[in-house]
């Protein structure tokens, strides 16, 4: 009889414990699996990533308290997007956030239903992310990559006033980075200052292409674009070597050896992310939600890359760096 009670006591107990571990695994599935897929490695991008994690925080989800963050890093490559995006939709993602274009239209392509909030993407509506900005329409919205490109061209006049002639140089595949570019020789154009426009495939191409490009101009500008960022350290040797500056549109580009930019913040842009997406969390459609975008500026300035080219920084653009943006030696 002993015996008896003694094993009916085990199997109880066993009983017990699996159903704990069933309501606690069960609880744990209940948290809302938020789906982060990213284009690819590079600061800009990266910065993208941190204020994205940052902005759900400031609304009250962090990951593995309330909320399951699944972060996938394409690293550039088409199948890797496609495959990352099938992942978020097998495990029921709630919703799913897209750093960069293609990202986003990789995400929008297997959504369904699935909310997608696009993290800073230049033009969501010729990449036919939302029918507009203000209604967006369907299940996708987020935050639209909008730089201050006519105060880079004026700091540019600021910082290097005897430059008659820039080259562009940008990914030909890259629309985003297209368009901004032409943005940029519009208000280069306005301010006298002639243009001619360089562009790359890949990686592989930037140190031929600035090297033609050096010979033909007296300055470089660089617009948003994950190629040329990625690649950064072969212009900036090219155009170094031809005592050449660099300007260009992110902030990250500056830390990586170009002069200077007026650029909103990469950082900022991902916290405001990341705040959509709480409101979608929260209950409210994507639909209803305006596509939005940082609208402040700050300067950017890296004095080492200054004073190797001999450009002096004006003491009230330095100052202000020094004070909201960022100051690189």
């Amino acid at each position: 009889m002993k015996r008896l009670i003694a094993s009916l006591a085990i199997l109880f107990s066993f009983l017990t414990f699996a159903l704990v571990k069933q309501t606690n695994d069960q609880k744990q599935n209940t948290k809302p699996i938020i789906g982060i897929l990213q284009l690819m490695s590079h600061p800009a991008l990266d910065e993208i990533h941190q204020g994205v994690v940052a902005g759900l925080k400031s609304e009250g989800y962090s990951n593995g308290k309330n909320i399951e963050i699944d972060y996938q890093n394409a690293q550039n490559d088409q199948s890797n997007l496609k495959s990352m995006s099938d992942r978020f939709k097998n495990k029921n993602a709630t919703l799913m956030i897209g750093i960069a274009t293609p990202a986003a239209q990789s995400l929008a392509n297997v959504a369904g239903n699935t909310p997608v909030i696009m993290g800073a993407i230049s033009d969501p509506v010729k990449a036919n992310l939302v029918k507009s900005l203000s209604h967006p329409g369907g299940n996708v919205t987020g935050v639209q990559h909008v730089e201050p490109v006519k105060k880079q061209v004026q700091m540019i006049k600021s910082l290097s006033p005897d430059i008659k002639t820039m080259g562009v140089i940008y990914t030909s595949s890259d629309d985003a980075s297209t368009g901004e570019a032409k943005e940029f020789m519009h208000y280069a154009k306005e301010a006298g200052i002639k243009t001619q426009a360089y562009t790359v495939t890949s990686t592989n191409d930037i140190n031929q292409v600035a090297a033609t490009m050096v010979s033909k101009v007296q300055g470089v500008y660089v617009p948003t674009d994950n190629t040329i960022a990625s690649g950064m350290s072969t212009l900036i040797k090219t155009t170094d070597t031809a005592k050449i500056p660099v300007y260009a549109a992110a902030d990250t580009m500056v830390k990586n050896g170009a002069v200077g930019t007026f650029s909103v913040s990469q950082y900022q842009m991902g916290v405001l992310t990341g705040k959509i997406a709480a409101q979608v969390l929260k209950g409210k459609k994507p639909a209803d939600i305006p596509v939005q975008h940082t609208e402040k500026g700050v300067y950017s300035i890296n004095l080492k890359a200054a004073q190797k080219l001999g450009i002096s920084i004006p003491e009230d653009i330095l100052q202000v760096a020094q004070k909201k943006g960022s100051v690189y030696k």
